[in-house]
């Protein structure tokens, strides 16, 4: 089994007839997905999405996957496949298009209607192409051709790779649901025939490979949400991804038969579900879908309100309502339905709010306490089911973290493989396809590229911990008036304190240390030198004295 690793040297030349395939991102982690492959000089990239930050990542808005391997080959880029609309699979396309706009975009319908509103509020037109399954389409030495998988979103494409080195198939992230709501179901008959024409490397969805069995159809949560619906004594908020739609139509559809109305909230949520309907993926029953500020002419009873923020997102509609920062309020008798899965990372954020809301009041319910949620990604028995159809030379497991992908590694060769035919990758790591044969060759740096307001790529791992420190540990302002000539204290320095119980007069014995470190400088040090070792000696007295590693800041005023 090929197994992740950090190689010392960057891969070599890819040899002629060669295939290769390379993950910035989505590889160890639930999130910003993108693959590229790279055959007769040329790249396809396959989704580019975003991670969401965790609690030690503060003010960071989105993490995006890293574009430097490939930033001086853009023009070699010959197109952008997105399997589905989800964030984790298209967040990162303004950023990548920021840098080479005309990459033409290619996906389905719904999921190109998704991403062309993104890319309206970042001020780009994409280049786009819409495909369906069963089609084919040839962009520069790739032939493409994709099939119907059925998600937790409609829409989504499974899509097959052929180049003169082979052929690959990447299933994006899928599952097999057999009564799925909108009766596409994903077309295993595609993948059986091309796995009779050869799949030499097949890159398989790993989130569930840790699931034994099946994963439960999305018709079987009708009973749940309907109890919902039927007990609730006052109004219903609902809480789902904005990209959703099957979900958002279970809730309109039990709306409507419990005779509530509903109101969408938030703007990712008006806008794609806008987009839903508008293209026919979202049906609303007559007279149930109302204005926000329509409800407050109805009784409690009667009212439905569907928002983002099921992750425990600081600023989304959810957490806003929790922490008392929304106009709605929650009150004794409110039901919040938890309408999503847990993203790992996310679960303390996600309890704080289910805390937060049933302290206010409200019954929460979510997936640990009601069958209000089904995963969207195939369980152990549906990959076992897939490896036995399609038949793979290769495989490379995606989309999950690294427990995942072995787990998913392991059913593969309990399907026959040879551990030298399934690669466990990192990212960053190239996995070349070369005579039937596949291979880790090198490895390519990838870091996470923050996202921080309108800065992309300014925050770093070391400003990070700067706010960490802020956080937790506090600020320290030191002021310092110093002889130039002699690097001496003209007087005792003041203490400026931030997020401490101690009082700045507590910081007076620091000023023997203090001059006790000017007094062995050098006197050739500048005022930029001295008021770093000012910072590193009041650092180790509070870390000796009171055991805190505070952010120390010191300015030096000449006497």
């Amino acid at each position: 089994m090929n197994l992740p690793h950090q190689l010392p040297v960057a891969p070599p030349a890819l040899p002629n007839g060669a295939m290769r395939v390379m993950n910035l991102g989505g590889l160890g982690e639930v999130g910003r997905n993108m693959t590229v492959f790279e055959f007769a000089g040329k790249l396809l990239v396959v989704d580019c999405g975003v991670l969401f930050p965790e609690e030690h990542q503060p003010g960071i808005d989105v993490i995006l996957p890293d574009f430097s391997s490939i930033r001086d080959r853009l023009q070699d880029v010959v197109a952008i496949v997105l399997t589905h609309g989800h964030e984790d699979h298209i967040g990162g396309v303004p950023y990548l298009l920021r840098e080479r706009r005309d990459i033409p975009v290619i996906g389905s319908k719904l999921t190109l209607a998704f991403i062309k509103a993104k890319l309206k509020e970042h001020g780009i037109s994409p280049r786009t192409v819409q495909v369906a399954e069963g089609q084919s389409k040839k962009f520069g030495p790739f032939d493409l051709e994709f099939f119907a998988v059925n998600h937790s979103i409609p829409d989504g494409l499974a899509v097959a790779v052929k180049t003169g080195a082979g052929t690959a198939l990447h299933t994006g992230d899928f599952k097999m649901d057999q009564f799925p709501l909108d009766q596409r179901i994903t077309d295993l008959a595609g993948f059986a025939r091309l796995g009779a024409e050869g799949v030499d490397l097949f890159l398989t969805d790993s989130t569930n490979a840790e699931v034994p069995g099946f994963t439960t159809s999305e018709e079987d949560l009708a009973p749940a949400i309907d109890t919902v619906f039927r007990t609730a004594p006052r109004r219903i908020i609902v809480s789902s991804f904005a990209s959703h739609v099957h979900r958002i139509q279970q809730v309109m559809d039990a709306a409507h038969r419990h005779g509530r109305k509903v109101a969408f909230v938030g703007r990712s949520m008006v806008r794609n579900m806008g987009i839903a309907r508008e293209l026919g993926y979202l049906t609303v029953p007559r007279g149930t879908l109302v204005d926000f500020k329509a409800l407050s002419n109805l009784p409690d009873k009667k009212v439905v309100l569907i928002c983002t923020g099921s992750q425990g997102e600081p600023m989304a509609a959810l957490s806003r309502i929790a922490n008392r920062d929304h106009m709605i309020e929650i009150g004794e008798g409110d039901t919040v339905l938890l309408a999503s899965s847990l993203i790992p990372g996310n679960e303390n954020a996600i309890y704080r709010v289910i805390n937060s809301l049933t302290r206010l009041g409200a019954n929460v319910v979510h997936k640990g306490n009601a069958k209000v949620h089904v995963s969207g990604h195939a369980s152990a028995g549906e990959l076992v089911y897939c490896y036995n159809i399609v038949k793979p030379k290769n495989v490379m497991p995606v989309h999950g973290e690294f427990r995942h992908l072995k787990a998913n590694a392991k059913l593969a060769m309990r399907t026959g493989l040879e551990a030298s035919q399934v690669a466990i990758a990192d990212n960053g790591d190239a996995v070349d396809l070369h005579n039937g044969k596949i291979s880790i060759t090198g490895s390519v740096p990838v870091g996470y590229v923050f996202v921080d307001g309108q800065t992309v790529g300014g925050a770093t791992e070391e400003s990070l911990e700067d706010r960490r420190k802020l956080a937790e540990e506090g600020l320290i302002t030191v002021l310092a008036i110093v002889d130039p000539e002699t690097s001496a204290l003209a007087e005792d320095p003041e203490f400026f304190v931030r997020g401490f119980v101690h009082k700045p007069a507590d910081f007076s014995p620091a000023v023997q240390a203090i001059e006790k470190a000017l007094g062995s400088a050098p006197r050739s040090h500048s005022s930029e030198q001295l008021e770093a070792l000012i910072e590193n000696t009041v650092s180790r007295w509070m870390h000796k004295t009171y055991r805190r590693s505070p952010l120390v800041t010191a300015i030096i005023v000449d006497a």
